[in-house]
């Protein structure tokens, strides 16, 4: 059996991750209880890989849509 790699990565707090979003610690804990985002139980303790949070931000990017290349001048002289 092949021995299993352990990735060494930052565990953030509930509120350590709501300071990076600017959210309440409350929408976090729901992400958590939606199964949204994840996260680790370390004994009592609930702890969210850095990881899932830039995972959580990318899922939620939205891309900018470009400008039309057609100025007002262009239409008024039509």
């Amino acid at each position: 059996m092949p021995a299993r790699k352990i990735v060494r990565e930052a565990l953030l707090t509930v509120e350590e991750v709501a300071e990076w979003l600017n959210v309440k610690p409350r929408f976090v804990r729901r992400l958590i209880a939606e199964r949204r985002i994840d996260f680790r139980h370390i004994g009592a303790f609930v702890r969210v890989p850095e990881s899932a949070v830039l995972a959580f931000i990318e899922a939620g990017a939205v891309d900018a849509i470009p400008r039309r290349s057609t100025t007002r001048r262009a239409r008024d002289a039509s």
